[in-house]
């Protein structure tokens, strides 16, 4: 999109990813020895000992996406003479956990859940996830952490996509809206980028069901995955995920009128470089060095306070550094997908009820695919996104109960709606996995069904329902209705929307709350006037 920045050019491309190299492996030692669960934190029967876990970064070969146009295909960054590029390369890491996978082969009952692949979000890369790994693998017998294509260690073609076409060309409505069906298209062929080289990654690993955990940028992109291959997705957890509500431009308009002068000039700025299509990763290599790499340390400092160890900010600033500085690739998905203020041009809270089930043998497709948010308490992603998106489908799943069987088998989507819960994680934001990684660790154990395996000490996440699942729940205090279970098995600690307006904290929608709250006591008070 912009060609390399000059300042960028003085240094090898070569010696920044070494650099990288050198940042990722470092990030990696601090999985293995600093963020190991103490034997206090195991549960009495656990399978995880240290002894029996494996770490192994991997380079997996990739058909390239068929939306890359054929002259921007070679990578950017790895060397290939070869005009005819037949695959990219995904990197990541692979952890597993031999005893669980021997102890789930042993006794059927006790089964791990299906590989865990976590996707990272915009301008981030597999190793932020170093402080989870291997708490995770607790959990799950298998743990990959990729490098989405365009970012990390991964390859780097062009982000220059040829247009998916998502409307009929005959339909006289649709051609008389073409600058929607133009945006349309472009959100397509960037999700696609996306998702065919994680659909050939999966098939190259030859695994049939993934349990795919995605956070931010990575969380929309793994339900872009779950609409084309549901039967591959066993279970989706959404990690503080970005472009899940409409947006609602008079709310947008009154936030930012409400902001001082210099913080509404600041926002002004930042949205008309956006709207040029300049990223973050761009600004950064249009920076002299020491402009960039302050900005970067300042970014770790004043974004993660609970990050304290000298030598862990370093390196993980220079992981987040390195990733940026290299050529722009993936990052260049940002206007496509996204509009200024980090809403969807499509957004997923119209998607998310629509993905059909992948037809597991569990439940015979009577329940729609599991879909788990959660969200950091100070996080600034709207939880309501969440809570909305479970609302919508515990609707569908009552309309879906109403319906006769003859009339159910004329539609063309038998499928049930996705079951979707909230889960909150205190004292983190929206870089939960690193800010409080027990309690994010807690949520994941949680969503894939393996609470039992947590310790009685360990501090677990919250759970949030929304008022129409609550009052369901309780008009059926025997839980027969599947569609008003809880995830967590403590159903006595299960928070109420209200309760989840004061839980959560973050800046977007407390200033809506607080100004609702004021127009509230405006009325009280004309009307005690009157």
């Amino acid at each position: 999109m912009f060609p390399f920045s000059l300042f960028t050019s003085s240094i090898k491309i070569s010696d920044r990813i070494e650099s990288l190299r050198d940042a990722e492996s470092k990030l990696l030692e601090f999985a293995k020895t600093r963020f190991v669960p103490s034997p206090h934190d195991h549960h009495p029967h656990s399978t995880c000992s240290s002894h029996h876990h494996s770490f192994e970064l991997f380079d997996t070969p990739i058909a390239p996406p068929s939306v890359v146009k054929d002259k921007n295909k070679n990578c950017q960054v790895f060397d290939d003479d070869d005009d005819d590029v037949e695959h990219y390369s995904l990197h990541g890491v692979k952890v597993v956990n031999q005893q669980l996978l021997a102890s789930s082969d042993d006794d059927v009952s006790s089964s791990s859940p299906a590989p865990l692949v976590l996707l990272h979000g915009y301008a981030n890369g597999s190793l932020y996830f170093y402080r989870n790994l291997h708490g995770l693998s607790k959990f799950f017998g298998q743990i990959y952490a990729l490098d989405m294509l365009g970012w990390g260690l991964s390859s780097r073609p062009r982000f220059n996509l040829h247009l998916q076409h998502t409307h009929n060309s005959n339909d006289d409505a649709a051609n008389n809206n073409n600058s929607s069906n133009n945006d349309n298209d472009k959100v397509k062929s960037a999700e696609q980028f996306f998702v065919e080289s994680l659909e050939s990654w999966r098939r190259h690993h030859n695994l049939p069901k993934m349990t795919l955990a995605g956070h931010s940028m990575g969380g929309y992109l793994s339900v872009a995955y779950a609409e084309q291959y549901p039967q591959h997705v066993e279970k989706l957890i959404l990690l503080s995920p970005v472009g899940v509500p409409q947006k609602v431009q008079e709310e947008d308009t009154q936030r930012v009128s409400s902001m001082p002068f210099y913080i509404r000039a600041l926002i002004h700025t930042v949205r008309a470089m956006f709207n040029r299509g300049i990223t973050p990763g761009y600004f950064l290599r249009s920076l002299p060095h020491s402009k960039s790499r302050d900005m970067v340390n300042g970014y770790i400092t004043n974004r993660l306070p609970a990050i304290t160890c000298e030598e862990e900010q370093q390196y993980l600033g220079e992981y987040l550094y390195q990733n940026s500085m290299l050529p722009g690739s993936g990052e260049d998905c940002l206007c496509e997908i996204l509009t200024a203020g980090a809403f969807a041009r499509v957004p997923l809270i119209d998607r998310i009820p629509e993905i059909k089930s992948g037809g597991s043998d569990e439940n015979n497709g009577e329940e729609g695919l599991e879909v788990h948010f959660v969200y950091g308490e100070n996080d600034w992603m709207d939880y309501r996104g969440g809570l909305d998106v479970q609302r919508l489908c515990h609707e569908k799943m009552q309309d879906r109960r109403t319906t006769t069987t003859t009339t159910r088998s004329a539609e063309n989507n038998q499928s049930p709606p996705p079951k979707v819960f909230v889960h909150g994680v205190r004292n983190a934001g929206h870089l939960l996995m690193l800010e409080n990684y027990q309690e994010f660790n807690a949520a994941m154990a949680i969503a894939a069904g393996r609470e039992e395996d947590l310790p009685p000490g360990m501090s677990r996440s919250v759970e949030f329902v929304c008022d129409e699942v609550a009052a369901a729940a309780a008009a059926n205090a025997e839980g027969a209705d599947k569609s008003t279970t809880f995830r967590s098995s403590r159903k006595k600690v299960v928070m109420s929307e209200k309760d989840a307006a004061k839980f959560f904290r973050g800046g977007r929608f407390n200033r809506r709350e607080s100004q609702q709250q004021k127009d509230d006591d405006t009325v009280i008070v004309e009307e005690k006037k009157e």
